[in-house]
Parts: C-alpha cells; structure tokens; sequence
C-alpha cells in the first residue's frame, strides 16, 4: 500500500518496516504495555476486521518481541498449539508447536478467534494464566516456565458466540479484556486514508456508508461492514476501478449471498451516494 500518506496526528504511529500501521482509538496501548510488564494475559473482543490482529502486531513490533500467530478452527487441537513427534530422516523428534516455542523463547502467542478452536485447547493455556506461568508438556515430560518477556494473547468476536462456541466464564475470567468496537468515524476515516492514500473526503464517504449499514434494522447480516473491507473498497478505488464495481466487489458481496439481502444493501449504498 501506499507510503507517500500525510504525515501522523497526535497519538498516531506512521507505519515503518518495524512496527506496522495502527491509530490508538483509547488507552489500549497503555493497557496491553501494563499487562505485558506485569505478566498478564490479555483478551481482546471486537467484530471481525476492527484491527485486533492489526493492534497485536503493532503492539509485538513497539515492543520489540517476537510474535506468534495462530489461527483457531474447529480442527485445532493442544497437540497444534504444544507440538508432537514427526518423522524425520529416520528418527522420531519432537517439534515444537506454536505456543512451546513462544513460552521456550519468550515472545507473544496470539490466539485470534480463540473460541474457534477446540475445547482442550483451553485446558491448555489455563496454567499459563495465573501466577504459576506453566506450560506441561506431557509428551516430552517437560514442564516449561514462562520467562518474563512471554505474552499470552487471545482474541474472538463476541457476535458469533452461542451455545457451542463461547468461552466459559472460568476461562474468561483468566485474563485482562479489552472491548475493541470500529472506530469512530473520524479516526476511521483516517485508517483508511493512511492504509490507502485515498483522498479524504472519498474515505469519509466509504465510512459515511460503512455507519449507515451498521445501523440497519431488521437486515439479515451476520457481520456489518468492517474497517478492513472500507480499506479493502478504498484499495479498488485507487487502482482506478469504478466507485460501483468497488462497492460491490469490497462492502456488498462479502457480507451477503442473499439476492434480497444484497439488493437492500445496493439500494441503502445508491440512495446515500447519488
């Protein structure tokens, strides 16, 4: 994306080589500096695309530490996050997974979409949340000490929660939480213009859409429009596509597959455009 963007506000951090884009709506960098001082897991809550997965980089990069990011889906277990024996050359190793290298080496483990991933998982990380700072690895008979420059961080989107995919209060409980909403739209507006280099007032009309869809009533979404899909339409814009095609390609096609559901939002977008 483009680098030649407007130089940075007050309380913004430019986007560098080392240390990715991201604009503070709050205190969350304070909070996430304290909790990595003091030892604390950290649980960040927000709707998809609201920069969480953004904010954890950024905050890895300020810090100087070593990020590892996984995943979570149905098919992830602790095995994925501690590791197993391969074969390699021959020979049976033991390889670390993810979170055994991030508490090895210390570093932060990002879980993102934490309730995706399978119930054991959980069990996994419930001694690397207190004061004990543990990791048991079964396998190999190790028990692993969490150094101090270890972060646990975890990540999930209170929308999609039910029955079956939600994080019981006893594990909750377990870390500090954030609430990470979509910015208001001035400091959205903002993103957009910094990841993009959109002019201003063309990413102010992209927000000006993204609010009034949020705002809706009785449409059948399962997510609204996120920052990342305003950046997303912002990026078709630039490279030269027609305003329209942009739209459908980057707000209204992937949040619906719903004839009905995808006219109503083409119908809202047209008569707030012109």
């Amino acid at each position: 994306m483009p680098h030649d963007v407007a130089a940075p506000r007050a309380g913004e951090t430019a986007a560098t080589p080392d240390v990715p884009y991201y604009l503070p709506t709050g205190t969350e960098r304070a909070l996430f500096e304290t909790a990595h001082k003091n030892r604390l897991p950290l649980l960040l809550k927000g709707p998809t695309g609201c920069g969480k997965t953004r904010f954890v980089a950024h905050m890895a990069a300020r810090l100087g530490l070593p990020l590892h990011t996984v995943s979570c889906h149905d098919d992830l277990t602790a095995a994925d996050l501690t590791g197993r024996y391969l074969l390699k050359g021959g020979e049976t190793v033991w390889v670390d997974g993810p979170l055994t290298r991030a508490v090895r080496e210390g570093g932060i483990c990002y879980l993102d979409e934490v309730v995706e991933a399978r119930k054991d998982v959980t069990v996994v990380l419930h001694p690397l949340t207190d004061d004990r700072r543990l990791l048991p690895l079964e396998r190999t008979g190790e028990l692993l000490e969490a150094p101090d420059n270890f972060m646990l961080v975890v990540s999930y989107n209170p929308g999609y929660q039910n029955v079956l995919k939600s994080l019981k209060p006893s594990t909750r409980q377990r870390f500090l939480a954030l609430d990470m909403g979509y910015p208001a739209p001035e400091q959205e507006t903002q993103v957009v213009v910094s990841e993009t280099g959109i002019e201003t007032d063309r990413a102010q009309m992209l927000v000006m859409v993204a609010n009034r869809i949020r705002g809706l009533q009785g449409v059948d979404l399962e997510e609204a429009v996120s920052t990342r899909l305003l950046v997303y339409c912002a990026t078709l814009l630039q490279a030269g596509r027609p305003l329209n095609e942009a739209v459908q390609a980057a707000i209204i096609e992937p949040l619906s597959d719903e004839a009905d559901v995808k006219q109503g939002l083409f119908e809202t977008i047209d008569a707030l455009l012109g």
